[in-house]
């Protein structure tokens, strides 16, 4: 929500004009575009990004399983947009299936994915993005990542492109 912030202060200062501030976060995932299992993977695919699970499988319902399905359009953008501006090699490990954390802002609701830890990712993350306390760094797009034992769970408000 920072760039939001951002252009309401500009035209505060430019115009006398202010915006309202956005809409509630049930307001927010209402508009939010739905993928397929088929389609989030094939994009994902096409980007050179990789997959796995420990119960190597797709059910949404299987915590042991790694799911695309009902993913956010724009979490399947924002990986691969990481993907192109770090030039590291990504590998989901969690996606929308159960099992993880509940909220808004979840897995099973489409915003988050689990990417394996690899060198390449976190120098990129620690070199180009805010430190905000507590194992999490924000990208400019408002996208946190969040550094846990064996994986960075991210989350996009955007795709970040």
């Amino acid at each position: 929500m920072r760039p939001f912030r951002t252009l309401a202060a500009l035209l505060l200062a430019l115009g006398g004009f202010a915006l309202a501030a956005p809409a509630a976060s049930a307001d927010v995932t209402a508009a939010v575009t739905k993928l397929s299992q088929s389609d989030a993977a094939s994009r994902l695919g096409a980007a050179g990004i990789t997959w796995s699970s420990s119960g190597n499988c797709s059910n949404r319902n299987n915590s042991t399983c790694t799911s695309f399905d009902q993913i956010n359009l724009a979490t399947v953008q924002g990986v691969i947009t990481f993907k192109n501006v770090s030039g590291c090699a990504i590998r989901i490990t969690g996606g929308t299936e159960t099992g993880h954390a509940s909220g808004t802002y979840s897995h099973w609701n489409g915003y988050k994915v689990d990417v394996a830890l690899t060198t390449c990712v976190t120098n990129y993350v620690k070199g180009h993005y805010s430190s905000i306390g507590g194992n999490k760094w924000e990208a400019a797009s408002g996208n946190v990542y969040y550094l846990e034992s064996n994986h960075w769970d991210i989350t996009y408000y955007s795709c970040g492109c």
